[in-house]
């Protein structure tokens, strides 16, 4: 499979080097106008990288549109009689829905993908959704290709990728924020700081682990781990009082909202 980048930042190097280490039958190349990013994935071997995006996209069977959305405008317009009716468009763009993309190229073989940054160490999770008209072999390369970086799950309504994308691709910087915030505590009560964020990331990533692992709902877990007049349920029970669930809920709640704002270009 040949597959054309416009764009080669920080997303879309980490979706090369997974195709690339992970040994799937695909040339890649990339258009990218910064001289220091060309640089940089240059470095990557077996890699085209070139300033000019037409020259990126020529020939290849997936057009992978790597910007942020508001530069999608002059993406469009450079793609203008260079777009081939029989390849795939890929946009990781967040908001972006495949309805305009579809209008700005005039194209209907459309793929849509919301990935999050974890898949820089091959533990993303991507939701992703095609219009119809997409080949079958492109599709089972594109699961392919996103499996390389995580786990991925295709959906056949757009909409749960807008949710997805609000839940999973905001969610880290969710995650993020209560590591912190563990590590925090513990250095208010005494610990090192070294220390407090090494327990609290690994906190984190253990009881992830053990939720995948296990398949048990988190629920029953919580409960294995709390004890009557325990520390963990006097912990929880001041996480009610601070209304946790509906702070999280909240948060996933606004993150949507904003992503349906600026798909209208609000």
């Amino acid at each position: 499979m040949k597959i054309g980048f416009i764009g080669g930042g920080v997303m879309a190097e980490a979706i090369i080097a997974g195709i690339l280490d992970s040994g799937l039958d695909a040339q890649v190349s990339v258009g990218e106008p910064v001289a220091a990013r060309r640089e940089t994935l240059s470095k990557h071997s077996g890699l085209n990288v070139t300033a000019d995006n037409a020259e990126a996209i020529s020939g290849v069977d997936i057009v992978v549109i790597a910007v942020k959305p508001q530069q999608f405008e002059s993406v469009a317009d450079s793609l203008a009689g260079v777009l081939q009716e029989e390849q795939t468009v890929l946009s990781i763009m967040a908001g972006v829905k495949l309805h305009s993309i579809g209008l700005k190229l005039n194209h209907r073989r459309l793929i849509r993908v919301m990935p999050n940054t974890p898949m820089q160490i091959g533990q993303g999770i991507s939701a992703w959704t095609a219009t119809d008209e997409v080949p079958q072999e492109v599709i089972d390369f594109t699961g392919k290709m996103l499996g390389a970086l995580g786990d991925e799950l295709k959906f056949s309504d757009e909409r749960y990728v807008d949710i997805s994308t609000a839940l999973s691709a905001s969610g880290p910087a969710y995650v993020f924020m209560f590591i912190e915030s563990l590590a925090d505590a513990g250095v208010k009560l005494g610990l090192p700081v070294h220390v407090a964020r090494h327990l609290a990331r690994q906190t984190v990533l253990g009881s992830a682990a053990l939720v995948k692992e296990t398949g048990k709902h988190p629920a029953e877990l919580r409960n294995m781990v709390t004890s009557p007049g325990g520390t963990t349920a006097a912990g929880l029970h001041a996480l009610e009082e601070g209304a946790f669930r509906a702070v999280v809920a909240n948060a996933v709640e606004k993150a949507f909202e904003r992503g349906e704002e600026l798909s209208e270009g609000k």
